[in-house]
């Protein structure tokens, strides 16, 4: 067994971000390697293979970390034993130009997986710097390939997750009443960004235009002051239309997968995935509880739909509208949607699978090394 430095945003709780969400799925199902996870204290159990360290200042929530805990974490990469290095995060020239600075110095094998595709304008030659990239999507690994990344140093391993168990109508309702959500009428759930794309724009205008008994929660974290902004913004878009009592903002829970399983329809129609991974996790989790998914025509994402285990459509109001009513009008079609959607999760999004994927990659690059 080799030792594998993961590094990338503390591994603990809150589990409210995708980066880590991913690595540390990934570290509890390794088999044939020892990832070491750096947190702030906050990640109490483990599995056995797994070894914690505590090296970040303060708590996970709302992780920016200062100029002397990036210091230290370049020097606990440069000055460790472990043989290989993983980083997770998206790319960006000030992150690599230091992770590749430090790798370099290390001569040691390194891995980095791109947690969310580079702006469109990013020089990607510039900025990838590990002996291999991990892509989450044929988009993104077209972008690599297309930009001149050799294909030895680009390797697609999709994201994976724990399948959540669908939910009885029970359970669905109590969610509701939990929630402060109508019990009656057919639910939406957005549980996309605020700042990038017009994906919550289109769908309360959607919402708003409809004669049907629709409803929409808001599901959105806004940790920047542009998305607390925005979500002014979108409220008083909702006002103007008159959909205020159809759109209910829930923002960030805790209870997330609950509300995914309460939702007739979980909707990311945007038209860009800027800072989200490329196949959000969020999604895949809402297919995993047999819920139909809505995402953006050329988009990452899109991919999904791949199959008929989602729905894909531009980001338009009058696409938007003719999809969502598409699936409220047609349970026994929604049913079957949601059923295609768990077996993808299931077939294709394991972590059994992807952990096989990674140690495969992992033997590679220590083998040649």
């Amino acid at each position: 067994m080799a030792d594998v430095l993961f590094v990338g945003k503390p591994v603990e709780p809150p589990w409210n971000d995708s980066s880590k969400n991913l690595a540390k799925d990934l570290a509890f199902g390794l088999t044939r390697h020892r990832p070491v996870l750096l947190t702030a204290g906050g990640l109490t159990e483990t599995p056995p293979h797994v070894r914690t360290e505590a090296l970040y200042g303060g708590a996970a929530r709302g992780f920016s970390p200062a100029l002397a805990e990036k210091v230290k974490l370049l020097a606990r990469i440069a000055k460790g034993s472990e043989p290989l290095t993983h980083f997770f995060y998206a790319p960006n020239r000030a992150s690599s130009t230091a992770a590749g600075a430090v790798v370099r110095l290390r001569r040691k094998a390194s891995v980095h997986t791109l947690c969310s595709a580079p702006h469109d304008g990013a020089d990607l030659r510039s900025i990838l710097f590990a002996d291999a990239n991990v892509v989450l999507s044929r988009s993104t690994e077209r972008r690599l390939l297309d930009a001149g990344i050799p294909a030895q140093r680009v390797r697609r391993i999709g994201p994976a997750i724990v399948p959540i168990e669908p939910p009885s109508d029970a359970e669905r309702h109590a969610t509701r009443r939990a929630f402060g959500l109508p019990t009656s009428g057919f639910l939406v759930v957005y549980p996309g960004d605020l700042e990038f794309g017009r994906g919550a724009d289109v769908l309360i205008e959607a919402i708003a235009s409809s004669r049907r008994e629709l409803v929409l929660a808001m599901a959105c974290r806004t940790k920047t002051g542009e998305a607390k902004r925005r979500e002014a913004e979108l409220r008083a878009l909702a006002k103007t239309l008159g959909a205020e009592p159809r759109v209910h903002w829930i923002g960030e829970t805790r209870r997330i997968h609950a509300l995914l399983g309460a939702a007739d329809l979980v909707a990311l129609p945007s038209d860009t995935l800027y800072a989200k991974m490329d196949y959000p996790l969020v999604l895949l989790e809402a297919m995993s509880q047999e819920r139909p998914v809505l995402v953006g025509q050329g988009t990452a994402a899109e991919e999904l739909a791949d199959g008929g285990a989602a729905l894909a459509t531009r980001c338009q109001v009058d696409d938007v509208l003719g999809a969502v009513e598409s699936v409220e009008a047609d349970v026994v079609s929604a049913r079957a949607l949601g059923k295609v959607g768990r077996a993808r999760v299931e077939s294709a999004h394991s972590v059994v699978a992807m952990a096989a994927a990674y140690e495969s990659l992992y033997d590679h690059l220590l083998g040649s090394h």
